[in-house]
């Protein structure tokens, strides 16, 4: 393997992966959310705990799915403090972008370019996005952001 050729689990998203930032529970989030992806079987549950202001102060994540979802919620967990719903809008909008074949937009995350070899596998796209999207789901449902 390689670090960041064409090659969909390349070295730097599986030790992405392996690195398990984040994972495991909260002991007493403010909310937990749980999204599964039913083509795939992939299951993505964030705990989140929040100020009053709605911005993340710990974020904590179980993963059953393959080294793309577990790497995307590794690199959520990353920059996890001091998110708030336009925040994870940004990261997904930028992950969104990558996923299409285009440049991560200028002060992306350096994690999101590594997904970039993923954009030639449209099946796996949700690999990668379901975190985001359980980490909106929880801000949402913690009255912090609105789905989109």
């Amino acid at each position: 393997m390689n670090d960041g050729g064409d090659t969909l689990y390349h070295d730097a998203i599986l030790a992405l992966a392996r690195s398990r930032e984040g994972a495991g529970r909260l002991l007493e989030p403010d909310v937990s959310v749980t999204i599964n992806n039913p083509l795939c079987g992939d299951r993505v549950t964030i705990d989140l705990a929040l100020d009053g202001g709605g911005t993340v102060t710990a974020l904590a994540h179980r993963v059953r799915g393959c080294a793309l979802c577990e790497a995307a919620a590794a690199a959520i967990s990353r920059h996890a403090a001091g998110l708030d719903a336009p925040a994870i809008e940004t990261a997904l909008a930028a992950a969104d972008a990558i996923l299409r074949g285009e440049p991560p937009p200028a002060g992306s995350w350096p994690e999101i370019a590594l997904f970039a070899p993923v954009a030639a596998h449209r099946s796996r796209h949700r690999c990668v996005t379901l975190p985001f999207e359980a980490v909106r789901e929880a801000l949402r449902k913690a009255g912090g952001g609105t789905a989109v």
